[in-house]
């Protein structure tokens, strides 16, 4: 993983990038799965569960998302040669012993995405009751594995997703469409891989951890209908191409079959594990604070709604520690995490940290730093992770400038307050760092 750059100037400052550097190791891959996968002879442990491997005459491993090729990685680790065959997608894939790597993109699905996921559908089509399938379930899966249902496009499903994706829309309502546009999605791969023995290695990066939303449930009951995909794109007023519409319509009418559901057969050798979320993150980063010797407290690891928004209930956390010494005595460390949206308006450059932490720097008292990243490394569409800001970073003018234009990264460039890591690997969502010492 690469190192963290960030302009630390205060030992608040190291203090907040060193916190999000913990969060972002404690979830790497490689170190979940190498805590949580191990293999005694022929027994299989995958957290509290165990697999006898005789039972099974073909061992696959299929999935993606941006933690899929970490995952490939520490699967191989462990089961080396015993892994007959497998495919993961991934934005940046390496390469494998015993389990093809391949190209998919995020956020919005590419033509390669949905070529490689051509050849994992491939994979897990017609198999038999002694075949065991692990599935790498990782944040960002939704785009990077594309499976368009007949009558839909790639075109179209790139069209959908770059609207609600723009329209501020949460995650569960997002994925509430893709589902029901996809053969993958809402626990197709399951259906696809029955009756075979299917286990997911979920790395968690929706609020809640709810296994229907991680990248888009493809091992999981899907709750949501046609109906419920429908009433998204008119709460939002979208105008999608009409074969989405189309489509939706008909799954409405019992034309199209539905998503499997709670119940459904399919899911009766299916077992998913969360081996990492954004708690895991955090707590991970409040060690940091607390052998730093600051008071700590994880706020919430499920912040969600407008970033900018979001923001201003942290200042007001800081404000309070400073005031009242609550929730904990300064000098003081409040972590939170989770998933802020933007609703854009503006045609600038920017995501839900940058936006968070824009907001944020104007009004934050003078003995306070704030940092926010996004922890796969990239912070909307940018390339940078994020932001760590502090009173003098950025001015009220100039703040509210730049985000009536939704154009928060050239600002915060010019403040020399950009967190840039690189594709860090992994994905659990939202991290932030609030460090409140007044002995700076």
């Amino acid at each position: 993983m690469q190192d963290f750059d960030a302009r630390t100037p205060t030992r608040a400052h190291e203090t907040a990038v060193d916190c999000l550097h913990a969060g972002v190791e404690a979830v790497l891959p490689e170190r979940v799965v190498s805590e949580s996968v191990s293999l005694d002879g022929d027994v299989l442990s995958i957290a509290d569960s165990t697999y006898d491997l005789s039972a099974y005459d073909r061992i696959l491993v299929v999935g993606g998302g941006k933690a899929g090729d970490g995952v490939a990685d520490a699967l191989e680790g462990v089961l080396g040669d015993r892994i007959d065959a497998g495919v993961v997608v991934t934005p940046n894939p390496g390469d494998g012993d015993r389990i093809d790597r391949l190209p998919g993109d995020h956020p919005v699905p590419s033509e390669r995405g949905v070529e490689s996921t051509r050849r994992l559908v491939d994979l897990v089509s017609d198999l038999g009751e002694r075949t065991l399938v692990l599935v790498a379930v990782t944040g960002g899966a939704s785009a990077v594995l594309p499976a368009p249902a007949n009558g839909i496009s790639l075109s179209d499903l790139r069209e959908t997703t770059d609207q609600l994706l723009a329209s501020g829309a949460e995650i569960h309502d997002l994925n509430a469409v893709r589902k029901h546009l996809s053969t993958l999605k809402g626990g197709g791969l399951a259906r696809l891989a029955s009756p075979a023995t299917v286990v997911g290695l979920v790395l968690s990066d929706v609020v809640g951890n709810d296994l229907g939303v991680i990248a888009s449930g493809p091992t999981a009951p899907d709750e949501t209908t046609y109906d419920d995909a429908l009433d998204v794109l008119d709460r939002f007023d979208l105008d999608v191409p009409k074969s989405v519409r189309t489509r939706l319509a008909r799954g409405s009418a019992g034309d199209v079959p539905e998503t499997p559901t709670t119940g459904d057969s399919v899911f009766d050798r299916v077992e998913n594990h969360v081996l990492a979320d954004t708690f895991t993150a955090l707590d991970a980063a409040r060690d940091v604070a607390t052998d730093r010797g600051y008071d700590s407290v994880i706020l919430s690891s499920r912040v969600r709604g407008e970033a900018r928004e979001a923001a201003k209930t942290h200042v007001a956390v800081a404000e309070e520690v400073l005031a009242t010494g609550n929730p904990l005595d300064a000098p003081a460390v409040i972590l939170s995490g989770g998933e802020c949206t933007v609703t854009v308006r503006g045609d600038g450059s920017g995501g839900p940290n940058l936006e968070f932490c824009l907001a944020a720097a104007p009004e934050l008292p003078a003995d306070a730093v704030l940092a926010s990243i996004d922890s796969d490394g990239k912070d909307g569409g940018t390339d940078v992770a994020g932001a760590i800001v502090d009173s003098s970073s950025v001015s009220a003018r100039d703040a509210h400038a730049a985000l009536a234009k939704n154009d928060a990264l050239p600002t915060l460039r010019d403040a020399d307050a950009l967190v840039d890591t690189g594709p860090t690997g992994t994905n659990v969502n939202d991290l932030r760092v609030l460090v409140v010492d007044p002995s700076e």
